[in-house]
């Protein structure tokens, strides 16, 4: 089977052009992390306010995750159909919508509406912002677009506790959740306003890239026989994995064991994505050669897995702790852009939305299995195996990085042969 190489960026693209780009990009991608996790800080208030238990709402993160992943893996056809600008308007606009849905609830079912309007509008960011990279940005300023787009991810997540938790106390879980839904419309119009970056002439790039125009509807699902692209999709929904132990329950894990304080506990998880987000920076420079993001990937999560078998295991003062998760966080950080070449690397030509939508909703996946695994754990007060259970899913990621390397080369049939 052939196995077309990803989509050259354009020949004529300038630092100012890509820059603004990725810029714009990102901008979005934060709102993206930042919907995520804005009714999660809010939960004693609408605790309260519907008479409902933890149980159920986290039913309503279940409810925006799994949808979202559906929506993923079907908008990578939609942005390859029609280009990205329109999805990721459409996605932003949704966001807003949502946000105004949560404010305005007057029952959990209606939470559980809007939270399905949220999973809607987040599901099309990876395929929209990834296709428009991978097509406009030059290919020698990929790995600091990547940077970039991981970098605002962690920002937007940091930003929403940040800014829901303190209107909520001045005013109300209503106006916090409002306002949200209003700073993702205030960024809708910036990106109206500068709508011209994400144009996109899908029939010209369908040329340059060297596809067919009257291929059968068929070939549209192609790329689904790709080992790589299947590797690609393993290897996110264990990132995620790791995203969400560290999220949600390995500050009080390692909390429990080494007697860290609560003030300490509760900024293990800024520290990491602070870190994280400078190791974003670096690994956007080690990402200027593709041929080694394998090896960088293996690299940064096999420090981040020795960490954390050191968190599990160690015995030191509890102000280490946040420091630890410091070190881990740079060190999975710089494994960030080469991470989102692994799918570069492995995406035809001709489907970069289907590849990334399918790919990329191994996170909604991962988010959603995860506290289900890790929760039990946490309730039976098992916390050094939370701990240990995050470096193995980390050293997961080793070997499925250099898997999808081992099946792209086993899958690649010179076009002659």
């Amino acid at each position: 089977m052939s196995h077309p190489s990803a989509p050259g960026a354009p020949t004529a693209t300038t630092l100012r052009t890509d820059a603004k780009l990725i810029g714009l990009v990102g901008l979005a991608h934060a709102i993206s992390h930042f919907s995520q996790l804005i009714l999660a800080p809010l939960f004693p208030w609408l605790k309260d306010a519907f008479d409902v238990s933890y149980t159920e709402l986290g039913a309503v993160l279940t409810v925006f995750f799994v949808v979202s992943c559906m929506v993923q893996a079907a908008s990578g056809f939609i942005v390859d159909k029609l280009g990205p600008r329109p999805v990721l308007f459409v996605g932003l606009g949704m966001l807003a919508l949502a946000g105004f849905g949560y404010a305005m609830a007057q029952s959990y079912w209606m939470l559980l509406a809007s939270a399905v309007v949220a999973g809607v509008g987040n599901g099309v960011f990876h395929p929209v912002d990834y296709t428009l990279f991978n097509r406009k940005v030059a290919p020698t300023r990929l790995g600091h677009a990547y940077s970039v787009h991981g970098i605002t991810g962690s920002l937007g997540w940091a930003l929403a506790p940040a800014f829901v938790v303190p209107i909520a106390m001045a005013y109300s879980w209503r106006t916090a959740l409002a306002a949200a839904g209003a700073l993702a419309l205030a960024v809708l119009v910036v990106l109206w306003f500068y709508r011209s970056v994400f144009a996109l002439d899908v029939k010209t790039v369908q040329k340059a890239t060297g596809q067919d125009a009257h291929l059968p509807t068929a070939g549209q699902f192609d790329f689904l026989r790709i080992p790589a692209v299947w590797m690609c999709f393993g290897f996110f929904l264990f990132y995620a994995m790791v995203i969400s132990v560290v999220q949600t329950f390995a500050p009080v894990a390692a909390g429990h064991l080494h007697a860290v304080p609560v003030a300490l506990v509760a900024v293990c998880l800024t520290v990491y994505m602070v870190a994280s987000a400078v190791g974003m920076v670096f690994g956007g420079f080690l990402a200027s050669d593709p041929s080694r993001c394998e090896r960088i990937v293996g690299a940064g999560f096999g420090i981040a897995a020795m960490l954390a078998l050191f968190l599990a295991f160690g015995d030191f003062a509890p102000v280490v702790v946040p420091v630890l998760f410091g070190a881990m966080g740079f060190a999975s950080g710089i494994a960030g852009p080469s991470r989102d070449l692994l799918v570069k690397k492995s995406t035809p030509a001709n489907a970069t939305g289907r590849v990334y939508g399918v790919v990329y909703a191994g996170l909604d996946i991962g988010q959603a299995v995860a506290p289900l695994i890790f929760g039990r754990l946490m309730d039976n007060g098992r916390y050094t195996a939370v701990i240990l259970g995050l470096a193995v899913v980390q050293g997961v990621l080793i070997a499925s990085a250099f898997n999808v390397r081992r099946v792209r080369r086993e899958a690649f049939v010179p076009a002659s042969a």
